[in-house]
């Protein structure tokens, strides 16, 4: 979930010790691919990105990397400038189909290829009554823009309910 990537250390093993922090993910809203991370290093003022192909292992202690060198400057990276300048936040970002508003993203989980996976949507309070948190599928997301993410509806084609009660 989006929470084990939050304020996690990031610990070098040729150090062997905590050489930072990452702060929050830094996701690509193009493919929802998590990029890396905004950092603070222990000696830096500056914030610093650490890039997820950089990263060894994830473990329980934190962020594995060789070395304090995986920490990069925003402007050392320009090959992700255009993704970095975006800051694109996923959580809290409104969720629609076509037709109506679904909730607001209230989590998120990923893959091993650092790929978000499933949006979790907190209904808004007129649906959590009916319905606990809904959960989509990123087969299910059509467009991600600055202010929504547009999901495919689960409408059923007029005539379909018919076919679905039908004997077989």
């Amino acid at each position: 979930m989006s929470s084990t990537l939050l304020n996690v250390p990031v610990m070098s093993l040729r150090l062997g010790a905590q050489i930072g922090t990452a702060m929050e993910p830094i996701i690509n809203p193009h493919n929802l691919k998590i990029l890396g991370w905004w950092c603070k290093a222990h000696n830096e003022a500056e914030e610093l990105v650490l890039l997820s192909e950089d990263v060894r292992q994830i473990v329980s202690e934190g962020l594995v990397v060789n070395d304090v060198d995986a920490l990069a400057s925003a402007e050392d990276l320009a090959r992700h400038k255009d993704i970095l300048d975006i800051h694109f936040e996923l959580i809290g970002k409104s969720v629609r189909t076509k037709d109506q508003r679904l909730g607001k993203v209230e989590d998120y989980s990923y893959n091993d290829g650092m790929f978000v996976q499933k949006l979790y949507i907190a209904r808004p309070l007129v649906n959590l009554l009916n319905q606990s948190t809904l959960i989509i599928d990123r087969t299910q997301i059509l467009e991600v823009t600055d202010h929504y993410i547009l999901v495919k509806g689960t409408e059923i084609p007029d005539g379909a309910e018919e076919l679905a009660g039908a004997p077989a």
